[in-house]
C-alpha cells in the first residue's frame, strides 16, 4: 500500500530559498512516486508565518504539488510548524517536517520512510556532525541538550524539527494543548515507537539565519520553563542554604559581641544587602516567568489563525 506523504515546511522571509527548495523537494517526491514508495497525491505544504518579504507571493506562484498556507500574522516557528502538521494530518498518512533553508539533507527522507515501513511512527533526523556551525553554536547547542535532559525533558540530542511522524503520531500531538510550544520536547512525550536517522548538516542555501543569538536564548529558555520546574526547586534550595548561612552569621555576630570583639562591618552589611536583594529579584523574576506561562495557558487563545490556503 502506497502512503500519502506531506512535507511540511514553515517559512519566514525565505523568498531567496523557496525556488531551489521547491525544485529539490518536487524532484524527491517524483522519484519516490516513481519508485512506488509514496502515493501520487503526496504534497509539499509551505506555511507562511507572516513574512515581510515576498515569501507568500512565491508560494502562491508555485503549482502542484505545492500547497500554501498563510497565517494571519507572525506566530513564531513552532506555531507555524504546528499549523502545517495540523493541516497535513487530515490528508496524509505520513508527515515529514523540515526547514526551508536546505540545511537538512533531503535524501534522508528515503531513510526515514524505510524506518516508517519497518513500524516506527516517529523518526528523528539527527545531525551526524555540525562542522558548518561555529564553535560557539556547537558548544552552546551541546550545553542546551545536556541541560534539558538533566532538567527532565526528553530531548533527542542533535535533533531539531526535521522528523517524520505518522498520521497517528500527529493526531496524538494535537491533543497537547500548550500555548507555549516546544515541539522538540513534546514529540518524545507521545511515546510511540521511535528511532533516528543521521545526516550531515549543510550550510544555509541562501538568506540569513532566523535564529540569531537572542532568539536562540529565548527558545532555550521557553523550552526549559515549559518542561521543568527544577529551576524553581533550585531557587527554593538556594533560599534554604542562604537562610542557614544567615543563622550562622547571626550566631557568629552574637558571639563576637559577647566577647567584646565588635567591628563596624559596614562593607559586609552593604555586600549582604546587595547580594540578597539580587537573589530575591532573580527569584521573583523566575517565579513570575512561570506565573506568566500559566496566565498565557489559562486564556486558551488560538495558537495560530489561517488566513488563506492555496493549491488544494
Amino acid at each position: 500500500m502506497k502512503n500519502n506523504l506531506y512535507i511540511v515546511v514553515p517559512c519566514y522571509n525565505e523568498e531567496e530559498c523557496l525556488d531551489e527548495t521547491t525544485k529539490r523537494l518536487t524532484k524527491k517526491l517524483d522519484n519516490l512516486i516513481k519508485g512506488g514508495i509514496i502515493d501520487k497525491k503526496s504534497r509539499i505544504v509551505y506555511i507562511d508565518d507572516g513574512s515581510k518579504d515576498k515569501t507568500w507571493e512565491k508560494i502562491e506562484s508555485f503549482k502542484s504539488p505545492v500547497i500554501g498556507i498563510k497565517l494571519s500574522r507572525n506566530r513564531g516557528h513552532q506555531n507555524a510548524l504546528l499549523a502545517g502538521l495540523t493541516y497535513a494530518k487530515d490528508h496524509a498518512d505520513v508527515i515529514i517536517s523540515m526547514d526551508a533553508d536546505l540545511q537538512d539533507d533531503i535524501d534522508a527522507i528515503d531513510k526515514m520512510l524505510e524506518k516508517y515501513h519497518k513500524g516506527y511512527e516517529i523518526v528523528y533526523g539527527v545531525r551526524s556532525e555540525r562542522k558548518k556551525d561555529s564553535a560557539f553554536k556547537r558548544n552552546t547547542a551541546l550545553a542546551f541538550y545536556k541541560l534539558m535532559n538533566k532538567l527532565g525533558a526528553e530531548v533527542v540530542y542533535n535533533s531539531a524539527d526535521y522528523r517524520l511522524m505518522s498520521k497517528r503520531a500527529v493526531e496524538e500531538l494535537s491533543n497537547f494543548e500548550e500555548v507555549n510550544l516546544f515541539l522538540r520536547g513534546l514529540v518524545p512525550l507521545i511515546g510511540l515507537k521511535s528511532t533516528t536517522v543521521e545526516y550531515p548538516r549543510a550550510e544555509r542555501f541562501a538568506g540569513e539565519s532566523k535564529y540569531p543569538l537572542k532568539k536562540m536564548i529565548k527558545f532555550a529558555w521557553d523550552g526549559i520553563t515549559s518542561f521543568s520546574i527544577k529551576p524553581i526547586r533550585m531557587i527554593l534550595w538556594l533560599g534554604v542554604i542562604i537562610f542557614i548561612i544567615s543563622l550562622l552569621i547571626t550566631l557568629y555576630s552574637l558571639i563576637m559581641k559577647l566577647v567584646g570583639n565588635t567591628v563596624s562591618g559596614w562593607t559586609f552589611i552593604i555586600c549582604s544587602i546587595w547580594i540578597l536583594g539580587g537573589l530575591q529579584m532573580i527569584s521573583l523574576g523566575l517565579v513570575g516567568e512561570y506565573i506568566g506561562k500559566i496566565y498565557a495557558e489559562s486564556k486558551k487563545r488560538p495558537r495560530f489563525i489561517i488566513e488563506k490556503i492555496v493549491g488544494e
